[in-house]
């Protein structure tokens, strides 16, 4: 079989190769389509997720096509932005070239040669070293693994309601969320109301509202970044709704049955429990690293690449880094992480989008800078909290301010209206639409009577 070719540009002006359709990877395409240059966006998928609320693909609140939108779609119109389905397998950075693998049934180039590159790769959870708790413990950061939880979450009561055993049916009945950030708050919260709200008439030998929803964090305190009076407030709400708040206790084992924790003082205890759920810890792509090793640049223990404060590079500034992959040095030389939050990514999209287009001109760019706009998480229906710096907000005029923005960041008008709608039908009937089991079953999941 012959190789295929490097892709070449078909004009003479300045080549941006964009990895990463992401917040951060998305907004500099955008940004750059405007512009005189060549666009190759490459994904190892075909659409742009909205993260954010991939936990509600989980709990049965929206469908998946709400919150993906086909990159091919974004740019449809851009003539000078070109998508590409591959996965990055390595760089060159002296013949300046990404290096690619195919994606299944997709073979494409070997390679794409850049003047600028942007990597804008993302993050996937951490298990801390404990990479075989994966399997038992899902996490929500990409729309497979949503699926799979929501998969995992209905087919544990479609077990408790088949069996006839107490001590199965408490254990599938228990659901453990590990990680007190907002992902963590926003996805016990849904199941507290998935159990609460929405499935108590829909079985017959058990009563979902039964249900253990067990939020466990090693702080002293949910969501550490919101001041301490929110943390409290959303804890409130967290109860209120079923869910057990779980603080100062550290996850030591997961297992297909259980979860065990470790309590101050040493003491331990088991949880058995069918289904859990990993929302504690990120780590940067492996690209980042990759990175760090070709350019000798500094990697800290998340994976992150140390950039400039242009963030480009060292040593290589036709190369900039962004997203969660990166912690920025400041203007007195420190390595300063920043939240891995999608406000960060898409300013830092931007930001990069600029300084291409400013190289070109001619013009000098300052640093970049983060503007923290605040930080908002959602624990229920009509329940959440706000910390927007002037203002602290809870309950449900901060819910109404998550919703405005979520929506106001979503892509694609369609999609805001279908979310705009089902949020909508949502929050006066309660329901869920889309609590559909439609992922393959493993081997050793089958559905059998226990007891």
């Amino acid at each position: 079989m012959s190789e295929s070719p490097v892709v070449t540009s078909p004009h003479s002006t300045h080549r941006v190769v964009v990895v990463g359709g992401g917040f951060g990877g998305l907004n500099a395409a955008q940004r750059l389509r405007r512009t005189d240059v060549d666009v190759t966006l490459i994904d190892r998928r075909n659409f742009h997720l909205f993260q954010p609320l991939t936990y509600q693909i989980a709990t049965g609140s929206l469908s998946p096509g709400d919150v993906a939108y086909p990159l091919r779609a974004v740019f449809k119109s851009a003539t000078n932005v070109r998508v590409l389905l591959a996965e990055v397998a390595d760089f060159d950075l002296d013949a300046r070239e990404v290096k690619l693998a195919d994606q299944p049934g997709v073979p494409g180039p070997r390679s794409v040669p850049y003047d600028t590159l942007i990597l804008a790769a993302g993050s996937s959870y951490s298990y801390f070293g404990h990479d075989d708790w994966r399997e038992f413990a899902a996490e929500v950061k990409t729309l497979e693994s949503a699926i799979m939880v929501r998969g995992r979450i209905l087919r544990a009561f479609e077990r408790a309601e088949i069996t006839s055993d107490d001590d199965v049916r408490n254990a599938e009945m228990t659901f453990v969320v590990v990680g007190g950030g907002p992902t963590g708050v926003e996805i016990s919260g849904q199941i507290g109301e998935l159990a609460r709200d929405t499935l108590p008439k829909d079985f017959r030998r058990i009563d979902s509202r039964n249900a253990r929803v067990l939020l466990i964090d090693t702080g002293d305190r949910l969501l550490a970044t919101f001041p301490r009076s929110l943390s409290v407030k959303a804890a409130r709400s967290l109860e209120r709704l079923g869910v057990t708040v779980m603080l100062n206790q550290t996850v030591v084992d997961v297992d297909a049955e259980s979860v065990t924790v470790s309590m101050e003082g040493g003491a331990r205890e088991r949880i058995p429990t069918r289904t859990v759920v990993w929302a504690a810890g990120v780590t940067a792509s492996g690209l980042a690293r990759r990175l760090g090793e070709l350019a000798g640049a500094e990697v800290d223990r998340a994976g992150r690449l140390t950039v400039e404060g242009d963030l480009t590079l060292r040593g290589h500034s036709d190369v900039m880094v962004l997203g969660d992959m990166v912690r920025v040095r400041d203007r007195s030389g420190d390595a300063v992480p920043l939240p891995g939050v999608a406000p960060v990514a898409i300013q830092q999209g931007r930001y990069a989008a600029r300084l291409v287009g400013d190289r070109l001109a001619g013009r000098s760019t300052a640093p970049f800078r983060y503007l923290d706009k605040g930080n908002l998480a959602t624990i229920g229906r009509g329940r959440a909290v706000a910390d927007l710096h002037l203002v602290r907000l809870s309950g449900l005029p901060a819910w109404m301010v998550w919703l405005v923005v979520h929506l106001w960041f979503l892509i694609g008008f369609q999609n805001r209206l279908l979310v705009a709608i089902q949020w909508s039908v949502s929050f006066f009937t309660h329901g869920r639409g889309d609590r559909l089991i439609d992922e393959a079953i493993p081997a050793d999941d089958r559905l059998t009577p226990g007891g």
